[in-house]
C-alpha cells in the first residue's frame, strides 16, 4: 500500500504552478539531473530517512527529488519562515509525493513545529541549512541522536555553529561542511548571492542602483559577489570589514573601504552578509540619512539589531511588500524582508544553475556519508576533493566546455622533489 504523505502547506491547489516552476528550475540543472538518473537505477539511499531543513524552493524540490528516486524516504521543512514557494511546496506533496512542513510567512512557534515534526520521523541522516535543525537535536530532540547517522550543511551560517559545536565536542555526528566545496561557496556565494540579492533589493524596491552608495558589510564570498554586482549596476561601492585580510583584498579590488560607522550617513543601501549579530546597531541606524534601505542577506536577520530600531522609532508601517518603514526622529529608515534573507523573502533565491553544482554537492556528500559514517569521527568535513572536481566536470561538460589535460611527464614533474632548472 503507497504510504500516505505527511505535509503542512499553504494549499495544494497551487501545485499546477508549483509543478511549472519545478520543472522550469531542472531545465538548468543538468548536474543534478545527471545525479538523479544514476539515483534512479542504482538506489543507493534505499530505506534510508533523511530529515531536511533548507529552503523550499523550485530548486530545492528537484534535489528532494533526486533524493527520493534514490530511495530515500524524504521529510522537509523550511530554514527559513521567508524563504518557501508555497506553489513548489504544494507540488512536493501533491506530484511528487514528498512529505513537506512549510508555509511563505509562518510564524516562530509553526517554524519550530515544522522543524520538530521532521525529526518525528526518526531520520538517519540530517540535511541542512543553517544548523537549526541540528541544534534542536542537540538541545530539545536528544532521543533522535540514537539514530542519526551522519548529516551533511549548506551555508557559511551552519558550517560556524557546527563547527563551534565540533569544538567543544558536543557534536554527536558527523558532518559534511556542504558550503565549503570550491563548486558550492565559489559560485554559490558569489555567483548567486550577488544576482538574487540585488534581485531580491530591486523587486522590493523598485529603486534605481545606478549613482546611489551601496554599503556592503562583509567581503566574504557573498560580499564579494554582492560588491561586484552593485558596482555593474551603476552604484558606487563601499565595503565595511573587520577582517584586515579581506579589507585588503575589497581596496585592491577597487572598492572603497571604511568602518561601518563612517558609512552609515552616505550609504542609500545598506546590505549585511556577514553570518554575525548586530551588524547594524543603534549607533549606525541614528547617523543614517533620510530614505535610507537596509537589508540583510547573511542567513539569519539577527545582522540587522532590529529590536533596538523598534525602540528608536515613533512609527512602524508597512508602506509595501517586503518593505517597513521604521520613523526615528525626522527620518525614515526603510527595512527589506523583516531583515531576512532579501534575496529569498522578495526574490527567488539563486538561479538555478547555480543551485545545481550545490545541490549535486549535497547529493554526492550525503551518498559518501552514508558510505564512510563509521569511519568517521563526530566533526565537520569537508566534500572530498574528488567529489568536487567530478562536479565541476559535470558541469563544464553541460556547459559544452572542454579542457586541457596533464601528460605524463606533467605529472610526473608536478610530483616530484629532484626535478629543477
Amino acid at each position: 500500500m503507497k504510504e500516505k504523505t505527511q505535509h503542512h502547506v499553504k494549499d495544494l491547489s497551487l501545485a499546477k504552478l508549483g509543478k511549472q516552476r519545478i520543472e522550469w528550475a531542472e531545465s538548468s540543472m543538468p548536474v543534478l539531473l545527471n545525479i538523479q538518473k544514476r539515483f534512479t537505477k542504482e538506489k543507493p539511499l534505499a530505506g534510508q530517512t533523511i530529515a531536511a531543513c533548507l529552503h523550499v524552493t523550485a530548486e530545492t524540490a528537484n534535489l528532494a527529488i533526486t533524493l527520493k528516486e534514490g530511495g530515500a524516504h524524504v521529510y522537509l521543512c523550511a530554514s527559513n519562515p521567508l524563504s518557501t514557494q508555497d506553489d513548489v511546496a504544494a507540488s512536493l506533496v501533491q506530484d511528487y509525493g514528498i512529505n513537506c512542513f512549510a508555509i511563505k510567512g509562518e510564524d516562530h512557534d509553526t517554524y519550530y513545529q515544522h522543524i520538530n515534526t521532521v525529526l518525528n520521523a526518526k531520520p538517519g541522516f540530517t540535511m541542512d541549512d543553517g544548523a537549526d535543525l541540528v541544534s534542536i537535536v542537540h538541545t530539545k530532540k536528544k532521543n533522535c541522536l540514537n539514530a542519526i547517522l551522519g548529516g551533511t550543511e549548506e551555508t557559511t551560517t551552519g558550517v560556524i555553529r557546527l563547527k563551534s559545536m565540533a569544538a567543544e565536542r558536543v557534536l554527536q555526528y558527523p558532518i559534511i561542511a556542504v558550503n565549503d566545496a570550491q563548486t558550492k561557496h565559489l559560485f554559490d556565494n558569489r555567483y548567486g548571492t550577488g544576482q538574487s540579492t540585488i534581485d531580491g533589493i530591486i523587486r522590493a524596491t523598485n529603486r534605481l542602483l545606478a549613482g546611489s552608495v551601496f554599503v556592503v558589510c562583509g567581503y566574504g564570498w557573498c560580499g564579494r559577489g554582492l560588491a561586484m554586482r552593485a558596482r555593474g549596476m551603476g552604484a558606487s561601492v563601499i565595503i565595511t570589514e573587520v577582517d584586515s585580510i579581506k579589507a585588503l583584498e575589497a581596496a585592491m579590488d577597487g572598492f572603497e573601504v571604511m568602518p561601518l560607522l563612517k558609512a552609515a550617513p552616505i550609504g542609500d543601501f545598506f546590505c549585511t552578509v556577514t553570518g554575525d549579530c548586530q551588524v547594524i546597531g543603534k549607533k549606525h541606524f541614528e547617523v543614517m540619512k533620510d530614505g535610507a534601505i537596509v537589508a540583510n542577506s547573511g542567513h539569519f536577520n539577527v545582522e540587522l539589531d532590529l529590536e533596538v530600531l523598534e525602540k528608536m522609532s515613533s512609527s512602524k508601517r508597512n508602506v509595501k511588500p517586503f518593505v517597513d518603514e521604521y520613523k526615528v526622529a525626522s527620518k525614515r529608515i526603510y527595512v527589506l524582508g523583516e531583515g531576512r534573507l532579501i534575496n529569498l523573502a522578495a526574490a527567488e533565491g539563486h538561479p538555478a544553475s547555480v543551485m545545481d553544482m550545490s545541490f549535486a554537492n549535497q547529493s554526492l556528500g550525503l551518498e559518501y556519508m552514508m558510505l564512510h559514517h563509521n569511519e568517521l569521527k563526530k566533526d565537520v568535513y569537508p566534500v572530498p576533493q574528488h567529489l568536487d572536481q567530478e562536479i565541476a566536470r559535470l558541469k563544464l561538460a553541460s556547459m559544452n566546455i572542454h579542457i586541457d589535460e596533464l601528460s605524463a611527464a606533467q605529472k610526473k614533474y608536478l610530483s616530484s622533489w629532484d626535478q629543477g632548472t
